[in-house]
Formats: C-alpha cells, sequence, structure tokens
C-alpha cells in the first residue's frame, strides 16, 4: 500500500512562476540549456543545468558545478524568489495541452516503497546518468525535479480532485509551448488526510516518466539513512518529490524510429523481408500514422506505407507483445543488424511531439537509403501491465506529454 505524504515546499514567490518554470534538465544538451539560461537567466534551468554558468572548458560533472547550483538555489531563496511554506501540503498541478487536461497530486512517495516494489518501473536505468543527478540532489540537500507517476484512478481522488480545481489557483500561467499550468494548494487537514488515505488503499503506484532521477534520489536517500546512526524513517530524505496522475487523464505519444541504411538490402530486398511478416499497403506520399496496435507506419524511398502485423506473429506477453518489441524483435536486429538500440548509432529515436514529417525530413537528409517507422503508442494499460509482470520495456517506448516543469515544487531533504 502506497505511502505518500505532503511536504513544506519551497516554491516561487508569487508572480515569479512563469519566469521560474522549466522544463526538465535532461531534454536538453549543455549548449542548448546555455541558450535558454542566457535569454532567461531566471529559469531553473540555470540551477538544474548549473554548468551554463561556466565557460566550455568546465566540465558538465565537475565538483564547483554541483556546488554552484546549491550556492545558486540558497542565493535566490534568500533573495526572495522563492518562498518556503510553513505547513506541510498536498498540491494539485494541472497541465492543458491542445484542449486536454491532466491533473495530479503533488506530493512525497516513500523510498520504502521503491524498494520493495510497490512503486514500480518499466524501464532499466544508467548508472553515468544516476551518478549526475545523485551529486546534484545531495549538494543541493533539495529534489528539483519531480518524479511523474502513475495510479488506477479512484473515485474518492476523482470527487476532491474536481472539487479542488473548482477553487482559486495559487499559479496560473502559459509557458512559451503553449501550455497551461495552473496549481492549488491543499491545506484543508481533512483533505490531507483523505488523499494520504486514499493511496494507502492503492496497490501501487508506477513510474511513466523520471526514472533516473528517481533511483537517484532514492540512492541519497539510502545513503542518508546509513549515515544517520538516529534514523527513524519519518526524516525528508526517506521521500522523493512527485506528481502523481490518475491513469484516466494520461496520454503516451508515439516513439519513432530512423534508420540510416538498409544493412545492404535492396530497397525491393528490404520490402520482400517485411512482406513475411506483416501485410503491406502503400500509402502514398502522405504522412501516415499508424490507427491501431499492431499497425506501423513506414517512410521508405519517399512513400509511406502501412504495415500490418500477421496473426502469427502476435504475441500476449506483456513486453514482447508491444508494437516496439515487435519492431525490433522481427525487424531491426533480425534484418537491419541493429542488435542494441541504446547503442547503436545507425538508430535515431523520435519522439511524436514533432510530428511525422520530421521523420521524412530526417530520412530523406541521409546520404544513402535510410528508412523510419511510425509508431502506434503504447498504452498506459500495456506500461501497467509491464511493471506488474516485474519486467521491462525496450528502450524508447513512451513519450509523455505534456512535460512536468521544474522549480515548481522543491523538496528539502
Amino acid at each position: 500500500m502506497a505511502k505518500v505524504r505532503p511536504f513544506a515546499a519551497v516554491r516561487p514567490r508569487k508572480g515569479m512562476e512563469a519566469v521560474i518554470a522549466a522544463l526538465p534538465y535532461d531534454v536538453y544538451s549543455r549548449a542548448e540549456a546555455k541558450v535558454v539560461v542566457e535569454k532567461n537567466p531566471d529559469s531553473f534551468l540555470a540551477i538544474d543545468r548549473a554548468e551554463t554558468q561556466f565557460g566550455d572548458e568546465v566540465d558538465t560533472y565537475a565538483d564547483e558545478v554541483y556546488a554552484k547550483a546549491a550556492s545558486m538555489l540558497k542565493e535566490r531563496i534568500e533573495r526572495g524568489d522563492f518562498i518556503r511554506e510553513e505547513e506541510a501540503c498536498f498540491y494539485l498541478y494541472e497541465l492543458t495541452m491542445d484542449g486536454r487536461t491532466q491533473s495530479g497530486i503533488v506530493g512525497c512517495a516513500s523510498i520504502e516503497d521503491y524498494e520493495n516494489s510497490i512503486i514500480k518501473k518499466h524501464e532499466n536505468t544508467r548508472a553515468d546518468k544516476e551518478a549526475d543527478r545523485i551529486r546534484h540532489v545531495d549538494t543541493c540537500s533539495a529534489q528539483t525535479g519531480p518524479i511523474f507517476l502513475a495510479y488506477r484512478q479512484n473515485d474518492t481522488l476523482r470527487a476532491l480532485m474536481e472539487r479542488v480545481r473548482s477553487g482559486e489557483a495559487l499559479y496560473d500561467f502559459v509557458s512559451d509551448d503553449g501550455i497551461r499550468h495552473r496549481v492549488f494548494v491543499i491545506r484543508d487537514a481533512a483533505d490531507i488526510a483523505l488523499i494520504s488515505e486514499a493511496f494507502e488503499k492503492t496497490d501501487a503506484l508506477y513510474i511513466a516518466d523520471g526514472h533516473h532521477r528517481c533511483a537517484s534520489a532514492v540512492r541519497v536517500g539510502q545513503k542518508r539513512r546509513a549515515a544517520n546512526p538516529a534514523h527513524t524513517g519519518e526524516e525528508e530524505y526517506n521521500y522523493f518529490l512527485s506528481v502523481i496522475f490518475p491513469d484516466e487523464e494520461l496520454m503516451i505519444m508515439d516513439y519513432n524510429r530512423v534508420v540510416h541504411d538498409l544493412a545492404g538490402h535492396s530497397k525491393e530486398d528490404f520490402l520482400a523481408a517485411l512482406g513475411k511478416i506483416f501485410t503491406i499497403s502503400e500509402a502514398g506520399e502522405a504522412a501516415y500514422h499508424p490507427v491501431k496496435k499492431g499497425q506501423l507506419g513506414m517512410y521508405l524511398s519517399g512513400l509511406w506505407y502501412t504495415l500490418d502485423l500477421k496473426e502469427e506473429y502476435k504475441n500476449d506477453d506483456p513486453v514482447k507483445g508491444l508494437d516496439v518489441a515487435i519492431l525490433q524483435d522481427l525487424v531491426l536486429e533480425p534484418i537491419l543488424g541493429i542488435a542494441d538500440p541504446k547503442t547503436d548509432t545507425r538508430i535515431e529515436f523520435v519522439g511524436g511531439i514533432r510530428g511525422l514529417e520530421e521523420l521524412k525530413r530526417r530520412t530523406d537528409a541521409l546520404p544513402q537509403t535510410g528508412v523510419a517507422f511510425a509508431m502506434y503508442p503504447t498504452s498506459i494499460t500495456e506500461l501497467f501491465n509491464v511493471a506488474d509482470a516485474g519486467k521491462l520495456m525496450p528502450p524508447k517506448s513512451t513519450w509523455f506529454e505534456p512535460k512536468l516543469r521544474s522549480g515548481l515544487f522543491i523538496h528539502e531533504i
């Protein structure tokens, strides 16, 4: 049963929220992050990516970078850009993109629940990416980027969220990418108890996005727990900052693939090999997005095709039955020679937010004949099924939009 508790957040002073709120640290390259911070020095990205405060000769992971992040956070709290809540609260964080709204409870989830698989994951983490955020969290003594969790909706939380949304928002702004963000404070003791009790009755929470941030927060908590002889389990480092969304409000976008060449195959031979696995139909020059599970769109030599998986290749296994797994297991590895998509430089992954024209653009720009695959999005039910089975998805299986902003809520540990 999940333990979720309120916290005394550090959050932007009213009027600073739109300036401070930033996309997650890992959506930018170093050069891109530097441009963002130069345009808006108050962006929280300056703290999340403190290497933007140094010349390129300073290593991204140098000691002084993490020290700078901690000093900047302290300075900005002291000068009044942020305030610290006087009491522990929950929040409701609502995001609206293209007319679709999703709302999540902002609170702190338990690292013990992560250790005991009550909080379930669906992908592996990389030690090098963990190490960066471990140092950032530990040096700042704060979690600055929320983990995106999901749960199976229940009537209790649905009714509470509807009631909270009808009240006055603490923050209400539209970010540069057109997404509306609204935040509501939940201070009432009865509401706080109701939320905590509702999650206690929830069998599992699921990491939707932020596996590395989550693992890093857990590692820091474990380190501090081991170093504290008087550890009680109630210290803030035992919990990590989360926004927890109901499954029915979430949207997963497609995560598409571009392969740089046909691994020595002619176009005709490649289509013949695919024809053993899929029923292939030519779709013409207009971009084609698959409309159902088991169907792929493909762009090859200026034309789009539909690929419908033949019945004998369908699979009920929660992982092997995923469209991204079928593509990997039946096409990318045996036909195109991509055994490890995490390390093979011949493949690119393109989030659905970029659109299918981006697939066409990248494929047309290749110096030789390449191919792009447009995927049908993985569903939240498929994600839950994989996590419940204790299995892992192939890399780049899900793309969640909209992205949570960093800097709106900070959890001091």
